[in-house]
């Protein structure tokens, strides 16, 4: 049966939504904590650095491989039932990186690249979900309530983790994450039926949705300009941050503020999207996205700790005011019947890549230095999102 949040309801007591934003942020948060968990397993011993480094690269693999095909599946079945095969897939699978833990690397990489898959199917399928459970006068404010549950989460996650990690073992922490996949296949509400379409093949079909894509000019640029800032200025920033806060400041103090000063930021830049629409909303959004430029800028320049976080709060609420109307327009955009396939793209050029760049900036600052990459990625940042409201569809998203 089809559950639709009701347009007067508060969307935080409406059960359809709440169902739907319990099972994503169960999600989320289960893709947070994996990588954070078996941080663990490194202080124990029980996986070495460069064991882990495997571990999380089989997940990305996983998760590349699996978010288009997810796209392709979410568009042809329903997306309720597409979200629980991936929740169950994870589900399934943690438990084994339990198991290998201390024993195999082996098993506990492949089962990483099995609960990425899950991660990346999972992900097209909540985009098209909320679709189709939310009415569209409240996909922007649904939108802001899913990321608002994710930046708690990065703010209160760590310190949770790390108690629970005194009186329990890194195993049971990663059978904690299973518990949450399985909320996340279980919980969320039905949608509208999908819009039938003629099966055909595989490559046909992810090939129509591009085309569809395509048929967004704005929707191609705002990718491309995302691509550009998570594959420059936050792969750079995660690389030479950690080295400004020990070389520049002498502590390490800078590193765990600014990150959650980022945190903080995106937690008030998604309610600031939540309540305020601006009438060039694309433009606004490309303006925040362009904010995360001054975060290597301001590592790139001699100024003072404050200014770093202030930075990097400034980016974490851009990157909020982007995402909030950039979700929201897809979904009321795109044709319905091909939302998964879209939102796929979405997610393996901007999420998806983003480990490609962090593996090539830590070279180029190697070959370059610090500072030729920084100077480079603040331009990026700068130049991507403006070269993108050059488009016209982009001053609206329309």
């Amino acid at each position: 049966m089809r559950a639709e949040v009701r347009s007067g309801a508060p969307l935080l007591r409406d059960a359809a939504f709440l169902r739907l934003w319990t099972g994503a942020t169960a999600s989320g948060l289960a893709t947070w904590a994996l990588p954070f968990v078996l941080g663990f397993a490194v202080l124990e011993r029980s996986l070495t650095a460069g064991g882990l480094g495997v571990v999380l690269a089989a997940r990305t693999v996983g998760f590349l491989v699996a978010v288009p095909v997810a796209g392709v599946l979410a568009d042809r079945h329903p997306r309720r039932r597409v979200v629980a095969w991936s929740g169950a897939v994870a589900g399934l699978a943690t438990p084994l990186l339990a198991v290998g833990l201390g024993r195999s690397v082996v098993l506990v990489a492949a089962a990483a690249a099995v609960v990425g898959a899950g991660q990346g199917a999972c992900r097209p399928a909540f985009q098209a979900l909320t679709a189709e459970v939310v009415a569209e006068e409240r996909r922007r404010r649904a939108n802001a309530a899913m990321t608002v549950a994710v930046r708690v989460t990065t703010l209160v996650a760590p310190g949770l983790t790390a108690l629970l990690a005194l009186v329990v073992d890194t195993p049971v922490l990663v059978v904690g994450t299973a518990v949450l996949w399985w909320v996340a296949a279980l919980v969320p509400p039905s949608g509208a039926a999908v819009v039938p379409v003629v099966r055909r093949r595989f490559a046909a079909e992810f090939v129509d949705g591009l085309r569809e894509a395509r048929r967004h000019p704005w929707f191609v640029a705002g990718l491309g300009a995302l691509t550009a800032v998570i594959a420059t200025g936050y792969s750079a920033t995660g690389v030479v941050l950690p080295l400004v806060s020990r070389d520049r400041y002498g502590t390490g103090a800078v590193l765990a503020a600014a990150t959650t000063a980022y945190a903080v930021g995106a937690l008030g830049g998604a309610v600031v999207a939540a309540r305020r629409r601006s009438r060039a909303q694309g433009w606004t959004a490309l303006a925040g996205l362009a904010c995360y430029g001054f975060v290597p800028l301001a590592l790139l320049l001699p100024v003072h700790a404050v200014v770093v976080v202030a930075a990097y709060a400034v980016a974490g609420a851009g990157i909020e005011l982007f995402n909030v109307p950039w979700f929201t327009a897809t979904q009321r955009e795109v044709e319905p019947a091909k939302l998964a396939r879209v939102s796929s793209l979405d997610f393996l050029l901007s999420y998806g890549l983003a480990p490609v760049g962090l593996a090539l900036i830590a070279p180029a600052v190697a070959g370059f230095g610090a500072d030729v990459v920084l100077a480079v990625c603040a331009v990026v940042c700068f130049a991507a999102p403006a070269a993108a409201a050059f488009v016209p569809s982009s001053k609206d998203f329309r």
